[in-house]
């Protein structure tokens, strides 16, 4: 979590930026602010002049880019430009350049196309709108585009999917900041989803912390994330890896202190939690997160939270109906 001192956070826009990459997340974290953290948030272009979004609306800025000392957070807005038009290369620059001291980098939408033009997505896992993913994937040919994915970390780098994924994105970046509790009174506060349904990747436990050193690892826990419904016994893991199971669960133990079951096991139940949450029956919560059975969730929530999926649905309902209240 940050420390009690600013959290900068500057949105780099031009002209024909989508209005809602840049309002959404800046709206986050202002209404973050609210509930005791401590961001500033910065508007900065390629040159300091204002900018005229795609809606026709003049965006005031703080300045340019350069001016600015490093940020925490770097955020690049997309356009609808960009997916049929390459990058300039000054906006190209705009982000490279302040990246290189940035603690992390962020996009939403087609802002991916940005990144990807400055360097910054070469051999990473990204994603964006997924109408234009396989134009993402063909400008960078060393990215691995997942473009199912509501957003995706990939060591310090984010991207997001189209629009309203940068609301869903800014809400993660702050709870790795401030943690759960905060980042649920931002999104009922805004009424909006902590985590919502759709790609897999925003519920992997790969996302909580750094991604695994060995290639093979991640392999492994990005084929898990994808699809946790799949078959993930140790022996199909292995097989995948062409690797023994020693040596897999060996692999496991090193790099993220468990096992290849209790890992598979973590996926479920957290993609299981957030279904629940939004609104989704202990069955079907059980199904689409991959458990065997209604019955084998039930003894992972006993475990681990000492009541039923039942029991925590209805504690969250309770929370959601007296917030709404």
């Amino acid at each position: 979590m940050v420390n009690a001192g600013p959290h900068s956070v500057a949105i780099l826009v031009y002209d024909g930026v989508t209005l809602l990459d840049v309002a959404g997340p800046a709206e986050v974290f202002k209404e973050a602010n609210r509930f005791g953290a401590h961001y500033r948030i910065l508007l900065l272009s390629p040159t300091g002049a204002e900018v005229t979004s795609n809606l026709g609306v003049r965006i005031a800025v703080d300045g340019a880019v350069s001016s600015q000392p490093a940020f925490d957070t770097l955020l690049v807005a997309g356009s609808d430009r960009y997916p049929r038009a390459r990058i300039p290369g000054d906006l190209a620059d705009a982000a490279r350049i302040p990246a290189a001291a940035a603690g992390r980098v962020a996009s939403i939408c087609t802002g991916a196309f940005v990144l990807a033009a400055a360097g910054l997505l070469d051999g990473k896992r990204a994603t964006t709108h997924w109408q234009v993913a396989p134009e993402l994937a063909a400008r960078c040919p060393t990215c691995r585009v997942e473009p199912d994915a509501i957003y995706v970390r990939d060591g310090t780098t984010y991207t997001s999917a189209g629009v309203t994924a940068g609301i869903d994105l800014a809400l993660a970046l702050v709870e790795e900041d401030h943690g759960p509790d905060l980042t649920r009174d931002v999104a009922r506060a805004l009424v909006v989803y902590m985590q919502r349904a759709g790609g897999q990747s925003q519920f992997s436990a790969p996302l909580q912390g750094p991604p695994p050193r060995s290639p093979a690892l991640r392999d492994i826990t990005d084929l898990v994330a994808a699809n946790p419904r799949g078959d993930h016994s140790l022996g199909q893991l292995a097989k995948h890896l062409n690797v023994s199971t020693r040596q897999l669960t060996r692999l496991f133990h090193d790099e993220l202190s468990t096992t290849p079951a209790r890992y598979v096991e973590n996926i479920r139940f957290d993609l299981a939690r957030a279904l629940l949450d939004q609104g989704h029956s202990a069955t079907q919560a059980a199904n689409l997160a991959g458990f065997p059975s209604y019955e084998s969730m039930r003894r992972v929530f006993a475990r681990r939270l000492s009541i039923s999926p039942a029991a925590y649905q209805r504690r969250f309902g309770t929370a959601r109906r007296a917030a709404a209240g």
